[in-house]
């Protein structure tokens, strides 16, 4: 299958990657020249206008966006609509709102285009381990992306899915997120603690590997504290300075007009607020894990 990537930041080119490892072409856009070239040097079609992207991919059309949420979402789907005709399909593969992506559906659809929307994770990781695909839209819009899920997928039949209707992939994902943000801050919290009992002279990193093998909370995460401490015990060089990407806000604003209690969510996100303010070890550490599994910018110690 053809299939533009518009979008060529890390995981829009590792998508791009593994989609050509996976024999399907690749057109590649982006603002940024060098990252457009880097994709022609593994073998991707580079496109250098939207233009140049509709007029490269046979129809029907299928366009994956992996741009920043808001505006530069809605600034590309608007250009690939006013490019694309009845029956293509734009797939928006970022964190947006689910609440953006069933009006972004619903507007398109009266122009005769499908819209599917993608939760993705697997972050910088996903190239080599596989992306979980959270998947909301309309059945047989996604039934003939099925080739490109089952590539991009950790297995063919494993770690992706349809959720529901559209708005469900990003719905699913923005909870899989805010439950990320409790995992993280359970683990960073545990960790200070045991870094405040002195008395021990406790191994961090020695005690992250023993947990890693047959625990109940082991984990990727584990795994990745485990190689972040490696690489330094004290963490010396990342600031205690931990952003958060909007997801967690979302799923607390959405329990709460649920009326579901999600006490562990909310106080996480209001934990990374606090990290702004106050310097503290597991502020350091959620930063540290954000980086490793994702990539994530962290704000270094001057």
């Amino acid at each position: 299958m053809k299939i533009a990537m518009i979008g060529l930041g890390k995981m829009g080119a590792n998508m791009a990657q593994r989609l050509l490892r996976g024999g399907h072409q690749v057109v590649a856009y982006d603002l940024n020249e060098a990252a457009i070239q880097a994709a022609e040097a593994i073998g991707a079609e580079g496109a250098r206008s939207f233009d140049e992207v509709a007029a490269r991919l046979p129809q029907p059309r299928v366009a994956w966006v992996m741009v920043p949420a808001g505006r530069p979402t809605e600034a590309a789907i608007a250009a690939l609509a006013d490019r694309f005709s009845t029956g293509d399909i734009i797939v928006d593969g970022g964190n947006s709102n689910y609440k953006d992506s069933m009006r972004r559906a619903a507007e398109l659809k009266a122009r005769g285009l499908h819209f599917v929307d993608v939760g993705t994770s697997g972050g910088i990781w996903g190239l080599t381990e596989g992306y979980s695909l959270m998947i909301g839209g309309d059945e047989t819009a996604v039934e003939y992306l099925r080739p490109i899920f089952e590539t991009l997928a950790p297995a063919p039949d494993r770690g992706w899915g349809r959720v529901g209707p559209t708005g469900a992939g990003h719905f699913v994902k923005m909870v899989h997120n805010g439950i990320e943000y409790g995992m993280m801050q359970a683990f960073a919290e545990g960790f200070e603690i045991m870094k405040a009992k002195k008395e021990f002279g406790l191994d961090l990193h020695q005690i992250a590997e023993i947990w890693r093998y047959g625990s109940v909370v082991r984990s990727w995460l584990l795994d990745l504290i485990a190689r972040a401490l490696a690489e330094d015990p004290e963490l010396s060089g990342i600031k205690a300075w931990v952003p958060d990407s909007g997801e967690g806000r979302w799923t607390v604003l959405e329990a709460l007009d649920l009326e579901v209690s999600a006490p562990v969510i909310t106080l996480a996100l209001q934990q990374r607020f606090e990290s702004r303010t106050q310097e503290a070890y597991q502020h350091k550490l959620l930063a540290a894990m954000r980086a490793q599994f994702g990539g994530h910018a962290v704000q270094k110690v001057e």
